[in-house]
């Protein structure tokens, strides 16, 4: 039996380009707020008329929007859907989600090469360029801290993180997951490491959840000499975000903070052998990538660690426990399909 498939509709790139367009003017909060007429419309968005009208009769006519009448147009289920913070963080060409729309213009060189376009598209790699451009650093971790497709769960461990005394969270953001740990156990310690932007913006987030007393924020890269100390040294969804190399020295930087016997959790970005690899955003302007297992445990046993156990199902396992011989262990969580 034949399928049917609508390669035209598969490859338009018109719809999400204007779907963008609509929450950069901020078409969705202004009909929301009642602002119905194009003319209004696009002298409050600073666009043309023509030009506004062109955007809402494309979105209309596939479902977004409702066209009341000529010139006219209402929200409908899928426009309010483009009022939520994160979708607006994501659509935003004027911010992050410009760069992250741009970044597929880069596939070609990724699919080819393994490395990202981002710097030829771009002129600086992903984590120059929002570091060199603060509004896209700010918008970046806004993204993250409204959990666009990662909520701010708290990473499994065996035997539970009661008896954790002291967490590194290494490429911690602004520092939500930390939060959530520190509010689930009143007695652990956290230390936060981040760019100096990024963790001078962590300060007042870790400050509104009433956990900025037991947490020590430190600004730098982790590709330095992190904080000795920890307990456990927490990476979620970090190393992904490197090619291998990089995501090597990571991963030596908290072997070697942990110390002999010290525990290091790996949440995201380790799959299951036997899982199809996907392309997704952050690999298009990163370079990083979900290893397998076995690559994960080549890279941990080169870092003088040792995976000792998988455990849990579906989308994410641990894997932690010291080794009796004393050298760090390492615990993985990983995403068994997409």
């Amino acid at each position: 039996m034949s399928e049917t498939v609508d390669l035209q509709t598969l490859s338009d790139l018109a719809t999400p380009w204007f779907i963008r367009v609509a929450v950069t003017l901020r078409l969705p909060e202004l009909i929301n707020d009642g602002v119905d007429d194009v003319a209004r419309l696009a002298d409050m968005a600073g666009a043309t008329a023509d030009g506004v009208w062109a955007v809402l009769i494309h979105l209309s006519e596939r479902g977004v929007f409702a066209q009341v009448e000529p010139g006219r147009f209402a929200m409908n289920e899928p426009a309010r859907a483009l009022l939520d913070t994160g979708q607006r963080l994501w659509l935003d060409l004027d911010g992050i989600g410009g760069r992250f729309a741009g970044a597929w213009a880069g596939l070609v060189d990724l699919v080819r090469t393994g490395r990202p376009g981002y710097e030829r598209l771009f002129g600086r790699t992903f984590w120059d360029d929002v570091t060199e451009h603060p509004h896209l650093g700010t918008t970046f971790d806004a993204l993250m801290s409204a959990g666009h497709g990662d909520p701010d769960r708290i990473p499994p461990l065996d035997g539970g993180w009661t008896a954790v005394r002291a967490v590194v969270d290494v490429g911690g953001g602004l520092g939500h997951v930390l939060a959530n740990l520190l509010a689930a156990n009143p007695r652990l310690q956290g230390t936060l490491v981040d760019l100096p932007a990024t963790a001078e913006r962590a300060h007042a987030a870790l400050t509104a959840r009433g956990v900025a007393d037991r947490v020590t924020i430190v600004g730098q890269s982790f590709f330095e000499r992190l904080p000795p100390g920890g307990d456990v040294y927490l990476l979620r969804s970090v190393l992904n975000d490197w090619p291998d190399e990089e995501a090597q020295r990571i991963l030596a930087r908290c072997a070697e903070a942990a110390g002999p016997g010290g525990r290091i959790l790996v949440a995201g970005g380790v799959r299951a052998d036997d899982a199809s690899p996907r392309i997704e955003i952050d690999k298009l302007v990163t370079g990083g990538r979900d290893r397998p297992l076995r690559d994960f445990r080549t890279m941990a046993d080169a870092v003088g660690a040792d995976v000792v156990a998988t455990h849990g199902g579906g989308v994410e396992c641990i894997v932690r426990d010291p080794r009796p011989s004393g050298s760090p262990s390492v615990a993985v969580q990983h995403h068994a399909g997409p």
